[in-house]
């Protein structure tokens, strides 16, 4: 384009000089010769083959020629920068180096056992910048169909890989280890040209399974809740048993007092301090005795 736009301006620079000196010269055919020159650039700009690109930084570019055997595609350089080219016996790829996302569309992986399940992979790939070109020389492809062919047909061979070899339980339990094993498997297929990071499969397990998983958490969950309650039950019990045991043992110690005091006393308890305390009881009256029933006999011991 940038080419083309040259073309047609130096047509028109070379029709106005020319026109110039023809009017000074006054030759009658000026203006058709003029008008020629403008008609003819504007032609040879839309028909002439050279192209001048500019690759951008991040970008690796590589001229591919399209003659001699095999179609040229074993002829290749890489260039940068602005680059000027015959688009009739050449062409101009780019191909970017730097962290690339993707997500392919859903697709059907098998778990081990037999259970399918849905992905819908999403991942950052890098192309080796140095390996570009033996890309091109077995692809043949730009960057964007390679990503929808060989690409897609690469990562989602290798998640069905390794799901084969996955349970259902596991790879949804470990999600984390099934998809490191998945970037790893990918690095080992793609290497040659890309680097694989940061997949994450998406998968989701069919209806019936995806009942089962949360029917088997549930249970799970009870479970825990159940071993919960009985811990807290028998922390309970225990507390309960030390309070008893800590009660009865104030009760022993309780009685092993009185039982000390009362053979302290005991000890103490001499006739003559016996006697003492009869004397200190004593309110000065002498007791009274009363026979029985209809005798009428009364004895006082009171004296005067």
């Amino acid at each position: 384009m940038i080419v083309s736009v040259i073309t047609f301006f130096a047509a028109i620079i070379i029709a106005f000089f020319y026109y110039k000196k023809s009017n000074q010269n006054r030759k009658p055919s000026t203006w058709a010769i003029t008008t020629g020159i403008i008609i003819a650039g504007l032609i040879l700009a839309a028909v002439q083959p050279l192209k001048l690109e500019r690759v951008d930084a991040g970008h690796v570019g590589i001229k591919v020629n399209l003659t001699g055997d095999n179609r040229g595609v074993s002829k290749f350089e890489y260039k940068t920068g602005w680059v000027l080219y015959n688009s009739w016996i050449s062409r101009l790829y780019e191909f970017p180096v730097f962290q690339q996302h993707i997500e392919y569309p859903e697709q059907q992986v098998i778990t081990k056992g037999g259970f399918s399940a849905t992905i819908k992979p999403s991942f950052n790939y890098a192309l080796k910048p140095g390996d570009v070109g033996d890309m091109f020389q077995n692809l043949r492809l730009d960057v964007k169909s390679v990503e929808q062919q060989w690409l897609q047909t690469a990562i989602v061979g290798t998640v069905n890989d390794v799901a084969n070899k996955w349970s259902v339980d596991d790879i949804f339990n470990k999600r984390e280890q099934f998809e490191n094993d998945i970037i790893s498997e990918a690095n080992k297929r793609v290497s040659k040209w890309f680097i694989i990071s940061q997949l994450r499969t998406n998968i989701i397990p069919p209806p019936a399974l995806q009942q089962s998983i949360e029917a088997k958490t549930k249970a799970i969950q009870e479970v825990q809740v159940a071993e919960n309650q009985k811990l807290v039950a028998i922390a309970e019990g225990e507390r309960k048993i030390a309070q008893a045991k800590a009660d009865s043992a104030a009760v022993v110690i309780q009685a092993a007092g009185e039982a000390e005091a009362i053979s302290r006393k005991q000890v103490s308890l001499t006739p003559t301090y016996v006697e003492y305390l009869k004397v200190n009881k004593w309110n000065g009256e002498l007791p009274q005795v009363q026979t029985g029933s209809g005798s009428g006999f009364m004895l006082n011991m009171n004296s005067k």
